[in-house]
């Protein structure tokens, strides 16, 4: 398949971004800085677009059969909150614009529920990742209106981290709007795992139009 992924050399896109072309999908890497994605393939071109400049993402991801949102407004951002909804809703635009119907973004877990309240609610939610979580949450409320694309928003395992060295195992168990936990009680994905779940639904579409999660 022929995929735009946007913010292919952060922290999640750059996983991602490794297994579609382990696939062997082509894949046009979106993003701030070309410098930054270390990846070098003939299946890869890497394209600078700033993705508030809703002509230019237009023009970018045209010709593509899906595009993956993995865009990060930057955990230290002091706006982080305004910038990760500005540039979600502006990604959103964008698709709508271009020839392309397909749109699946990664969100957080803090819009996980358990027993109907969302994790970014409660009073032991870390402070330093609430204004993300909120944006992402909020953002989701936002996607869940979308009509006209088919949309899947993804949220990781409560823990999915560079701390997880479990590495690429292939194996997850998916839930929808709840935490998926093991049997010690926790959430827990590699970025590795988190990428074969992104890849696997691009290849299978599996959860249009919905909201899924995914941990061991």
């Amino acid at each position: 398949m022929k995929v735009s992924l946007i913010g292919a050399s952060g922290f999640v896109g750059s996983n991602i971004l490794e297994e579609l072309l382990n696939r062997g999908h082509e894949v046009t890497g979106i993003v701030r800085d070309a410098a930054k994605v270390k990846r070098s393939n003939a299946q890869l071109a890497v394209k600078e677009v700033d993705v508030l400049n809703t002509e230019a993402l237009t023009a970018a991801i045209d010709g593509a059969d899906a595009v993956i949102s993995a865009y990060n407004a930057g955990w230290t951002n002091p706006n982080l909150y305004h910038d990760f909804v500005a540039g979600s809703e502006a990604i959103q635009k964008a698709v709508k614009a271009s020839d392309v119907n397909r749109l699946i973004v990664i969100g957080g877990a803090g819009s996980l529920e358990i027993e109907g309240n969302q994790l970014v609610d409660g009073p032991d939610f870390p402070a330093e990742y609430k204004a993300g979580a909120t944006a992402a949450r909020d953002y989701l409320n936002t996607i869940k209106k979308e009509e006209e694309l088919e949309w899947t928003f993804f949220s990781p395992a409560i823990e999915m981290h560079p701390g997880i060295t479990t590495g690429r195992t292939g194996k997850y168990r998916l839930g929808a709007n709840s935490p998926v936990f093991n049997e010690e009680g926790r959430s827990i994905l590699s970025v590795q795992d988190l990428a074969v779940v992104i890849t696997d639904e691009l290849e299978n579409n599996k959860h249009p139009k919905q909201r899924f999660t995914a941990a061991y």
